[in-house]
């Protein structure tokens, strides 16, 4: 399936149903007065967010969503049906944005989150409303309203824990198919990775993360140049970001040092150009093929020296696997506390924490004051 992570779609409301100007008439039934039914509401344009859904290609081509109309009322106090909804499943993650004017409408950040495109319109009333002790025979209704109409951006944002950047051929793709499911393309030529690939890497029974492999960047991708600056709007929902430093040369008279700090400047001035939220978001380093380097050790503490670099660094052998471990497994570790965190902190403000140690929880009576003395005088 062709991966698209942006689709224009224009929503219709159905439009209500008109009321009825109607009368009773019936034999032996003189003057039976209006009977006239309100007109059916139109149909609702709704969204659904549904895991099992990976892409926007369904709305790439149907871009025309149009709610049935309601039915008109009639005579004998009957009232129009209303028209059907519709239902259209977006992958969780989809931010739909008006069109015209940018506004950011919805955020489908979890599964069967359910919001309303476009509301149909309200039936018309029947003359039945209109009656009254003076207006005995009422002729007026009224029509039924016309449904909302929007034009809508859909722009998918994929939900991952932890994202990998770097320049092309850095080893991305081949870390991501050692650590996880994942299976991406890898050659030995540039933009091998044309659309971002998501894999789960399972640490434990219990544990796992999902990682994603986005196209390389390069000088300028803030600005368009190359395919990266396409998705690093994904970037923006991890958690982590994986820097992956290529530190090879075959060049012998290239300093190592120097090209991998060329490579880390080249990122982290992108990233910053891109959004002030994508440059501060926590970023780690794993600096690949390093089996190719004479010296490990004194290359990654020349470039933390250089760089005065304060998060962990690791060294990696992405082909190989050498020091993958070890990263996967403190990459979980610190997922794990900041989704503890998380849920603390979403607790407290809901006045439903309640701590591991009841030593330490705040609700917990003191005990060990002792009662006040009793005056038996």
């Amino acid at each position: 399936m062709k991966f698209v992570d942006e689709a224009t779609i224009e929503v219709i409301g159905g439009r209500g149903g008109n009321g009825a100007a109607s009368f009773r008439r019936e034999k032996f039934i003189p003057k039976g007065g209006p009977d006239g039914g309100d007109g059916g509401r139109g149909g609702n344009v709704y969204a659904i967010a549904d895991r099992n859904v990976n892409t926007l290609i369904d709305y790439r081509f149907s871009r025309l969503h149009r709610a049935r109309n309601g039915e008109n009322g009639r005579g004998s106090d009957q009232y129009g049906a209303a028209g059907t909804d519709i239902v259209l499943r977006m992958p969780v993650g989809t931010t739909i944005m008006d069109a015209e004017t940018g506004e950011l409408l919805f955020d489908l950040d979890h599964h069967d989150q359910e919001v309303i495109l476009a509301a149909g319109g309200q039936g018309g009333l029947g003359n039945l409303h209109f009656k009254s002790s003076i207006n005995r025979a009422p002729r007026q209704c009224t029509p039924g309203e016309m449904g909302h109409q929007r034009k809508l951006r859909l722009e998918l944002k994929v939900l991952a824990d932890v994202g990998l950047l770097g320049l092309p051929n850095a080893g991305k793709s081949t870390f991501i198919s050692k650590v996880s499911n994942a299976r991406p393309r890898i050659a030995d030529y540039p933009f091998t990775t044309l659309h971002p690939n998501l894999g789960v890497v399972r640490t434990s029974a219990s544990h796992s993360f999902v990682i994603a492999d986005l196209p390389g960047l390069i000088e300028g991708a803030s600005e368009g140049a190359g395919l990266g600056h396409l998705f690093l709007r994904h970037l923006s929902r991890t958690r982590l970001l994986l820097h992956i430093v290529d530190v090879s040369t075959l060049d012998q008279d290239v300093d190592p040092v120097e090209a991998a700090l060329e490579q880390i400047n080249v990122i982290t001035a992108e990233l910053s150009l891109y959004s002030e939220e994508l440059g501060d978001k926590p970023r780690w380093l794993a600096l690949n093929k390093l089996d190719m380097v004479d010296d490990p050790e004194a290359l990654r503490a020349e470039l933390v020296k250089r760089l005065d670099w304060k998060a962990p660094i690791y060294g990696i052998s992405a082909l190989t696997g050498q020091g993958t471990e070890d990263l996967v497994r403190d990459i979980q570790n610190w997922l794990d506390e900041q989704r503890r965190q998380q849920q603390e902190a979403e607790e407290k403000a809901a006045g439903t924490f309640v701590h591991v140690d009841p030593r330490f929880d705040e609700k917990r009576q003191n005990i060990d004051v002792p009662p006040p003395a009793v005056d038996n005088e």
